[in-house]
């Protein structure tokens, strides 16, 4: 540490959430004024570094290491270690160093952590121009739209996206409840209004905003099948009814085995006469894939849905971003809906599949996902893979965020960003697993799978190539029929699949896609080949 870097990091307004104390008495730095003072700065701090502070102890206000002897330096971390008390913070860490006339320390203070909240992933669905996007921000923020998708801003961050109002990858958002009430987020685009969301609610609500467009299919595709969803909400908007790809989007929902709900929107465009024709369709498609279609009309549907609804019964809700009606329901219901048990997965070694991989300055490489199972903690020593030669490589956790909240551990069902160390950037790809060695991960390229064709224009015989989807892996497969020699549309049966590229970690149990132009399947592991 010198005074130079010190400088340098508050110089350049990098990182807001640094603080320099020569020293701290506790007379009179404990005195209630100045104690006030103080903790209210702490908490600035914090809030500027999204639930971290760090506090650089024997340096002055220019950044130069002053230094302490034991004794100054004993009382001022205790004075510290007050203020964060006062706060609900705590100091996690203390480096300490030889400096100046005595010692300097570095010391990092995080927001303590309410119990884990509640959390529950939906992936939101639907054909391009539904009104999916502008859904999700109307109910996040509470701000009605203007009718031309104003509220969808908060979801599209790339500027091709905003200009011609189509999503073109995975958008994440979330709000929640706290004791039962409804907290929205006031400005979704700063990122301390999200991670204040995540620190204050007892119920997270995170949506995962898939792609309408039907080119981008296997960008939605990989948000309903690579995130560890909870639920699926299918859009359909009632001055166009279900379309070929509202069908599409329904089907790879249930491959999941997702319970889903279903919201009509745009009914403030169409008469009572349309609303209802749209709303015998979406009855009619429902049942036709067996599932109970139930309205929600009051309060009590959405309170009684919440209680029953499973993968038979689904909720439909219509509902007006721009004039509100039905959005209470939403809310009632989702406040509402039961948890799914990750008891079982929480008992397990932690495992994620990288979905996105990403580097940010101050930080470094980050990989995010949903985590599938266990725990992580910063500073955790965890491996990460596999490579094209099948090894794993050691890489070790710097830190944690969900929604910008950071965070000393993270568990199953969470949306994260890991930063790690100890792997280049380019030495990442989506579909990789990040995980404790304890979770003895095997470098798959071969394995048996139970599948129906769904549509397909001829048959399926050796050689076949396509692209399938296991969680967040999108990899070129070739198929090889078991027990017959070809399949077609509408059949059943076992096939061997090898990965064409690179090997992946996979396991038996897990879900398939498989699709190439128009051809389709759905499917299981059952069977890792040796």
């Amino acid at each position: 540490m010198t005074s130079k870097s010190f400088s340098k990091l508050t110089s350049k307004g990098e990182r807001k959430n640094i603080e320099f104390k020569e020293n701290l008495n506790s007379d009179p730095h404990l005195l209630t004024e100045r104690k006030q003072q103080l903790a209210s700065q702490m908490k600035y701090r914090l809030a500027r570094g999204n639930g971290e502070a760090i506090y650089f102890v024997g340096v002055d206000d220019d950044g130069l290491l002053v230094g302490l002897e034991k004794e100054q330096m004993d009382e001022s971390l205790f004075v510290l270690g007050e203020l964060a008390r006062e706060i609900k913070a705590k100091i996690i860490n203390v480096e300490k160093q030889n400096a100046g006339q005595g010692e300097v320390a570095k010391v990092i203070i995080n927001r303590e952590q309410n119990s884990k909240p509640d959390h529950l992933l939906i992936g939101v669905a639907g054909h391009v121009d539904h009104g999916k996007s502008t859904l999700v921000g109307t109910l996040t923020t509470g701000k009605l739209d203007t009718g031309s998708g104003s509220t969808r801003i908060f979801l599209d961050v790339q500027k091709h996206e905003i200009e011609r109002g189509l999503s073109a990858d995975l958008s994440f958002a979330v709000y929640g409840f706290k004791n039962g009430e409804t907290i929205r987020i006031r400005n979704p685009l700063n990122k301390g209004d999200k991670a204040l969301m995540v620190e204050k609610c007892d119920k997270l609500i995170s949506f995962v905003d898939t792609v309408g467009h039907e080119p981008w299919l296997r960008t939605t595709i990989r948000g309903i099948v690579g995130q560890k969803l909870t639920h699926g909400l299918l859009v359909v908007a009632a001055d166009q009814g279900p379309t070929h790809i509202t069908r599409e989007h329904l089907g790879i929902i249930l491959a999941m085995e997702l319970p889903v709900i279903v919201v009509m929107t745009k009914i403030d465009r169409v008469s009572e006469d349309q609303i209802q024709a749209v709303r015998q369709e979406i009855f009619d498609l429902l049942k036709l894939v067996g599932r109970i279609p139930y309205m929600v009309k009051n309060m009590e549907n959405a309170d009684f849905l919440s209680e029953n609804m499973n993968q038979h019964l689904v909720p439909v809700i219509k509902a007006s971003p721009v004039n509100g009606e039905g959005l209470e329901l939403l809310d009632r219901l989702f406040s509402g809906l039961k948890i799914p048990s990750h008891e079982e997965d929480f008992q397990k070694p932690f495992m994620m599949y990288i979905d996105k991989i990403y580097s940010v300055m101050g930080v470094g490489t980050v990989v995010s996902g949903t985590i599938r199972q266990g725990k992580v903690e910063k500073g955790e020593k965890l491996i990460l893979g596999p490579l094209s030669s099948g090894d794993f490589l050691p890489v070790n956790v710097k830190t944690i965020e969900m929604h910008h909240y950071r965070k000393e551990s993270a568990s199953v069902g969470e949306v994260v960003g890991i930063s790690i160390t100890g792997v280049e950037m380019d030495e990442i790809r989506r579909g990789m697993i990040i995980c404790h060695p304890d979770y003895k991960p095997q470098p798959v390229r071969e394995f048996d799978a139970d599948v129906a064709i769904l549509v397909h224009p001829t048959t399926i015989k050796e050689g076949y190539e396509c692209i399938t989807h296991i969680e967040t892996i999108a990899e070129t497969t070739c198929f090889r029929p078991l027990g017959q020699e070809y399949l077609s549309a509408g059949d059943t049966g076992q096939v061997r699949m090898r990965f064409k590229y690179h090997p992946f970690a996979i396991h038996e149990g897990q879900k398939l896609i498989f699709r190439e132009g128009k051809s389709k399947g759905v499917g299981t592991v059952t069977r890792i080949a040796s």
